[in-house]
């Protein structure tokens, strides 16, 4: 891990299982808290971040007690992913009031005056109720004194082997600020090159070496139906009998993005909180008869191998972990945000230690 830059500190809003913060930390950051409502994610963040992680609800969370946490006498960034779930697609209510935890990050900015913010959600939240959730955040920040910056970018543009795109802002008292410049522009990273080495597991199995390497049971129709899958492919190669009823009448003949198998040479589809159910998304492995095991959905999400989610010993469940694993922000993507950070810090004379 790389020295820490010694005139900065970083708090991480919205934290879950630590890889916004894994990114920073990676990058020369010392990161001083990760704040989440959720206190099934301490043990991940607190095991390796090294950080504390204050259970709480960021809408009681007032500005002044944020603004103790921070080291004297250092540059202050705030970064944080407001829960995404009210602005997925997923979503088609939009009746999630946790939406407004984007307008308590904003509260909690002015009334702290970090030197520099990170913002990193779903792009869908650009166009969310007409685009004014997201403007007013924006208009937020410039009125507190922010020079503003965002766009949509695409992981697998900075080595996250998964075709996913994510809304990220960076703001900064300092100055014009810059987004990360894509690093792997033609040269993708793909779903065998990140999982292609794991031990094999047949559906239901596990690693004796690796807890987390561990795939769910599938039932005997389901079985079946991987068995006919190819990489790449969808339930519609099967043959009729498999089909589901849902998939066979005209309003369930559109959703072809389930019950597939991942294409060993292209990036993985997006990682969801339910990446490790077959039926769930395109999630089928590419060669063995099972969904992805745990330990390859956070691998994909840019975790490294030894990352911990649960205390060893403790009981795995497929629900928390791969939610902790779906919510995160992915590790390379979050290292790419970073670098723009430090370059951006040292364009304005923040010292580091290897200056």
């Amino acid at each position: 891990m790389k020295a820490s830059m010694k005139s900065t500190s970083v708090i991480d809003l919205f934290c879950g299982a630590g890889g916004l913060s894994y990114g920073f930390l990676d990058e020369g950051f010392a990161v001083i808290a990760g704040i989440d409502a959720d206190e099934v994610c301490r043990h991940a963040y607190e095991a390796n971040i090294g950080a504390p992680f204050l259970c709480q609800d960021v809408s009681s969370l007032a500005g002044p007690t944020l603004k103790e946490l921070y080291r004297k006498r250092t540059h202050s960034v705030l970064v944080g992913c407001a829960p995404c779930q009210p602005f997925s697609t997923y979503n088609q209510k939009n009746d999630d009031p946790s939406w407004k935890l984007l307008q308590d990050f904003g509260r909690l900015i002015v009334e702290t005056e970090p030197d520099v913010v990170s913002m990193e959600n779903v792009p869908r939240l650009l166009n969310f109720r007409g685009g004014t959730v997201f403007g007013n955040f924006t208009d937020t920040l410039r009125s507190a004194g922010y020079e503003v910056a965002f766009d949509i970018l695409y992981g697998p543009n900075y080595g996250l082997a998964q075709s996913r795109s994510r809304l990220v802002l960076l703001a900064s008292q300092l100055g014009t600020v810059s987004l990360p410049k894509p690093t792997h522009k033609s040269e993708y990273r793909t779903v065998e090159m990140e999982i292609g080495s794991l031990p094999a597991l047949s559906a239901g199995g596990s690693d004796q070496k690796d807890p987390l390497h561990r795939a769910s049971r599938l039932s005997a129709i389901n079985l079946e139906r991987i068995r006919a899958s190819t990489p790449g492919g969808t339930w519609r190669d099967w043959p009729p009998h498999l089909v589901s009823k849902c998939h066979r009448v005209k309003t369930g003949s559109g959703y072809s993005s389930v019950y597939g198998r991942m294409a060993p040479h292209r990036p993985a589809p997006t990682i969801t909180t339910q990446f490790y159910g077959f039926g769930n998304g395109r999630f089928g492995h590419p060669s063995q008869d099972r969904a992805l095991s745990l330990r390859e959905g956070a691998i994909l999400q840019g975790f490294p191998t030894d990352y911990q989610f649960v205390a060893d010993g403790d009981q795995i469940s497929f629900r928390t972990v791969g939610r902790m694993i779906g919510n995160a922000v992915p590790v390379p993507l979050a290292r790419a945000i970073a670098r723009s950070v430090r370059d951006h810090l040292a364009e304005h004379g923040v010292r580091t230690m290897n200056a």
